[in-house]
């Protein structure tokens, strides 16, 4: 009867086919770990790399995280800063407004006061002309009634032009 193989961490890379030159440290036994593991080196090679790529894909992920953090960061100090332009904006825009009205009120003032002189002057010319109506009416007042009253009371009929013709 054959023997059994031995357990793979007790083979050496030249019992093994495919495996390379002789004296590689592939091909060195480890006996620490063949009585306990009975595993390949490949197998722990491939495990060991499995751990390496399970932390580089850990540091992917805090690296990302980290990332979206920044990114977080970013977008509220744009918010805060659209924030802070629009009420700067406004206060801009209040303090020109408040300019604008006080220039106006200015000018008001400086050019209103002529219509002001014409004003008055234009009251007193028609409050003189209003005293000469009063006073006329007073002097001539019951002449023009007796006119008045006369022209309705003597009628003189008469044809028109039209008739005439």
């Amino acid at each position: 009867m054959a023997e059994p193989p031995p357990l793979w961490g007790a083979m050496r890379g030249s019992d093994r086919p495919g495996l390379g030159a002789p004296d590689s440290p592939f091909n060195r036994p480890c006996p620490a770990l063949s009585s306990f593991y009975p595993i390949s080196k490949a197998a722990r090679f491939l495990a060991n790399m499995s751990a390496q790529n399970s932390a580089g894909i850990q540091t992917l992920l805090d690296a990302e995280r980290e990332a979206q953090k920044i990114v977080q960061k970013a977008r509220e100090y744009r918010t805060q800063r659209i924030r802070d332009a629009k009420s700067e904006a406004q206060k801009e825009i209040e303090e020109y407004k408040n300019q604008k009205e006080e220039e106006y009120k200015k000018f008001e003032g400086e050019h209103s006061s002529g219509y002001k002189v014409a004003e008055e002057e234009a009251d007193k010319e028609a409050q003189v002309k209003l005293q000469e109506i009063k006073d006329a009416g007073k002097n001539q007042g019951e002449k023009v009634v007796a006119d008045l009253i006369r022209v309705t009371t003597d009628v003189k009929p008469e044809a028109s032009e039209k008739i005439k013709a």
